[in-house]
């Protein structure tokens, strides 16, 4: 089945590495030594250099070694928009320059205080967007729904080292507690954030095809989305050249207990943003299941 772990790779020692290089020399001083880090994923990880390349042979149609080129450049850009996310936390934020298309979606999301759903994707940079919102909703009333399967020993120094996040976190639960949090947080009016690319094995999955092809995604995003009457949007951070972030809102047309209707939508939505970000769909397994 097409999944995901939840993990990410990379030591601590690692991270701290590129903290030193952000923080004592420079945001595109770290850019330089992620050349040696891509290269080493490039050359050493093979299994999700078989994924990321399919992505690009077989799905976008790209050329043998045009492919070969964009799964270093995926590395790359990954890598990059790691680094920035650390720059952010950390308190450099003013480093960077961002636009907000689709602002007004959100404003009067938040005005007419009926709650509502974004979804976003595994792609850009979407775990920046807090320090964005953040200059529209002074209450924070956005819920990002996430795993909690990262490397806890990451998880902590990251922790100690950048700002602690304003947005609320709410984690999915074997015990299926995390229902109860979206809903309570909708029945207040506020907006409820997933991301719905990733499938868990074990978790209700749908069935829709992602540039050409069919794929699994998670069905609990669709589900709730088109059940509960809520506004649904489409939300993604891309990183754009120069220290610059575009986000992008667009508004979902969604038809109650149409889940699969609101998913095809979604994949129309995110096949739209790989086309102009094709180095930032950062889904590095057998996302599709066809990797011997």
């Amino acid at each position: 089945m097409s999944q995901w772990d939840g993990k990410s790779k990379g030591t601590v020692l690692g991270y701290q590495i590129f903290v030193f290089f952000i923080k004592k020399v420079g945001i595109r001083t770290a850019y330089f030594i992620l050349y040696f880090v891509a290269t080493y994923y490039f050359i050493f990880l093979k299994k999700s250099n078989a994924s990321i390349f399919y992505y690009f042979r077989k799905r976008l149609g790209y050329s043998y070694f045009k492919s070969k080129r964009m799964v270093f450049k995926s590395y790359y850009t990954f890598g990059q928009t790691i680094i920035d996310k650390i720059a952010i936390g950390a308190g450099l934020k003013d480093k960077f320059t961002y636009e907000h298309d689709g602002k007004e979606i959100l404003l009067r999301l938040l005005e007419e205080k009926k709650g509502g759903v974004l979804i976003s994707a595994h792609m850009g940079n979407f775990e920046i967007a807090e320090h964005f919102f953040s200059e529209i909703d002074f209450k924070f009333q956005i819920n990002l729904v996430t795993t909690d399967l990262e490397h806890s020993a990451i998880k902590k120094y990251l922790e100690s080292i950048t700002q602690k996040p304003k947005i609320n976190i709410i984690l999915i639960s074997e015990d299926l507690s995390h229902i109860f949090e979206i809903n309570s947080a909708l029945a207040r009016n506020e907006l409820v954030c997933f991301t719905g690319d990733r499938y868990f094995e074990g978790v209700k999955s749908l069935s829709e095809k992602l540039l050409g092809e069919d794929a699994l995604f998670p069905a609990g995003p669709f589900l709730i989305s088109s059940r509960l009457k809520v506004p649904v949007v489409f939300v993604y951070v891309m990183k754009e050249p120069n220290l610059h972030y575009h986000l992008y809102t667009r508004e979902a047309k969604v038809k109650h207990r149409d889940e699969k209707g609101l998913l095809k939508e979604y994949t129309q939505s995110v096949e739209g943003m790989i086309n102009k970000y094709p180095l930032q769909w950062f889904n590095y397994f057998d996302f599709w299941n066809k990797i011997d």
